[in-house]
């Protein structure tokens, strides 16, 4: 199964400390080899970075763990191949154009069936069943609204197509468009808000601890989604399996269960 991360903030944020945890789990303390991805929005532009390869020994993941790209809105992958093969077409997180903005998903799980999922003008470009989940949610939306809807109307029309996935197998995802952020559990999702008084975070993974209160100001709000708690010292909050929730600037305002 892969990982997940994602981050929802209400100040442009790095990365760095949970991106750095997380790449540890390709290929070095888990077993999620087959490549990784990261998206960061800056305004209404992505910057994307993915390689098959496993992220422990990507060049290019030290580059995005190094370089303190700040965002509101950020969503990473590592892979463990399932379905499709080890190719840089089938590298999470996937990007599409939709009313004019950047969409973003990243897929944990296996949906059998997923062929059956019936497409519009959004198709794959690889072959797993992640992307086809995608593109079908995408036609959804196409074909029910002409327009972007606000997030509590999104989060209400997605979450029984999450649950038809769910029905199909395995589906944990992150999704956004840079103004949100939405986290749908099937089986693993953590989250946790970070916001003052601030403390002292250490990786589960690396022999790193920050100290947030220096790199912090006493207004900013920062949640993190991950499949697995990166920090051993903090307490993070788990999603229920059905569970859907929208993150804006850091705060959870929308919550469905089943």
């Amino acid at each position: 199964m892969c990982e997940l991360l994602g981050m929802s903030a209400n100040v442009p944020t790095d990365i760095c400390f949970s991106f750095q945890g997380l790449i540890q789990r390709g290929g070095g303390t888990g077993p999620h080899k087959d490549g990784w991805g990261i998206v960061f929005y800056e305004g209404k532009g992505i910057r994307e970075f993915r390689d098959p390869g496993a992220s422990v020994e990507s060049r290019i993941a030290q580059l995005v763990q190094c370089y303190p790209i700040k965002s509101c809105y950020v969503i990473s992958h590592i892979r463990q191949a399932n379905v499709g093969s080890v190719c840089l077409e089938n590298t999470h997180p996937f990007t599409r154009e939709l009313w004019g903005q950047n969409w973003t998903l990243a897929h944990n799980g296996q949906l059998k069936g997923s062929e059956e999922l019936a497409l519009g003008k959004d198709l794959p470009v690889g072959t797993t069943d992640s992307e086809r989940a995608f593109c079908w949610l995408l036609a959804e939306l196409r074909c029910r609204f002409s327009e972007a809807p606000d997030i509590q109307t999104l989060s209400e029309f997605l979450h029984p197509r999450c649950e038809r996935l769910r029905a199909m197998g395995v589906c944990n995802l992150l999704l956004s468009n840079g103004q949100w952020l939405l986290a749908y559990c099937s089986t693993k999702l953590q989250w946790i808000t970070r916001c003052a008084p601030f403390g002292e975070a250490s990786l589960t993974d690396a022999d790193v601890s920050v100290d947030f209160a220096g790199e912090t100001t006493p207004n900013d709000v920062v949640t993190v989604i991950a499949t697995e708690p990166l920090t051993c010292n903090e307490q993070w909050t788990p999603m229920a399996p059905g569970e859907l929730i929208a993150f804006v600037d850091g705060d959870p305002v929308q919550r469905l269960t089943v």
